[in-house]
């Protein structure tokens, strides 16, 4: 079967959004002016003497630029250089970086949205594709683990959290449906997340699992059992009926791919390599790569339509 082929309908407004992700005028507010110096905590010890919001806009600039910190400064001293404003040293970004709050930019949200959830892994630091592809990886390669939740109408990333390699896919997905404080119309994962507590955490919310069951897969509550039919008995009966790849179809599973093209989006524009070396700081780094992905998201995406 030949691969598809599709052709953009909204090319001229797709094309100018490409190019505005990466304008770079500069104007800031009166009221950015007024926050970007720390107002006195009134408690014992040095005082910090940048805000929160000062150090979240050095350290996007930084993440979208792919700089380092000291190249981070120094751009950022040309650039702000006519407000005369004091940017804050490498040091202190790196060190205000750990624990920094990002929220993530909220695009328009329907009523029960579809989420779609995936992880992927980040490379910290370690040899390249070639090195290990020619000689093999070394026990020095480490990774991160980075998971999302998407808005499948939108492209919109949701949720997400950063986690060492050895976290399953399916330990973390109760933990982020908690923070869902929207409403839930369906969730669709891979088969790594057919675990009993993802089931459990999605019907909390009130909304569909659709995750395909493992190719052994048995029925866990029985035509004799007195309670509602389970989610995963559901969506094994109906796929031994129709078929997993019509199941897919019919019940919106295959807008899961919507998530792995999320993480295709994220390590085309940033890379696959995460520049800071604490824990913590690479969470900081990751959210801001989603918050700034998100941004760009709503400055326009392309609109889609197979060629026959």
């Amino acid at each position: 079967m030949s691969k598809k082929n599709y052709r953009i309908r909204n090319w001229p407004e797709y094309n100018e959004a490409l190019k505005n992700r990466y304008d770079i005028t500069l104007w800031i507010s009166d009221e950015a002016l007024e926050s970007w110096y720390a107002e006195p905590s009134g408690k014992r010890g040095a005082q910090k003497i940048y805000s929160d919001e000062a150090i979240r806009c050095c350290l996007t600039v930084r993440t979208l630029l792919r700089l380092p910190l000291r190249g981070c400064e120094g751009l950022l001293k040309s650039l702000l250089r006519q407000f005369s404003l004091d940017i804050p040293d490498y040091s202190t970004l790196s060190r205000r970086a750990k624990g920094l709050e990002i929220e993530l930019p909220e695009l328009k949200r329907g009523e029960g949205i579809h989420i779609a959830v995936d992880s992927s892994g980040v490379k910290v630091f370690g040899e390249g594709e070639w090195k290990v592809r020619m000689h093999g990886a070394s026990k020095r390669r480490t990774w991160r683990k980075v998971h999302i939740g998407v808005n499948e109408a939108t492209g919109e990333i949701v949720f997400g959290a950063v986690t060492t390699n050895d976290v399953s896919d399916a330990e973390m997905l109760p933990e982020m449906l908690e923070e869902a404080d929207f409403s839930v119309s369906a969730v669709s994962c891979d088969g790594a997340y057919d675990k009993k507590n993802c089931y459990d955490s999605i019907s909390l919310l009130g909304a569909e699992a659709l995750i395909p069951p493992r190719r052994d897969a048995r029925i866990w509550r029985h035509g004799n059992f007195k309670g509602e039919e389970h989610p995963r008995d559901k969506n094994l009966r109906m796929i031994r009926k129709v078929g997993k790849k019509r199941w897919k179809l019919e019940s919106g599973y295959s807008r899961r791919s919507l998530a792995e093209t999320a993480f295709s989006r994220i390590k085309k524009i940033f890379g696959n390599c995460l520049r800071s070396r604490l824990f913590e700081n690479q969470a900081t780094e990751v959210f801001i790569i989603f918050s700034i992905l998100n941004i760009m998201t709503s400055l326009g995406m392309p609109d889609s339509y197979p060629v026959l």
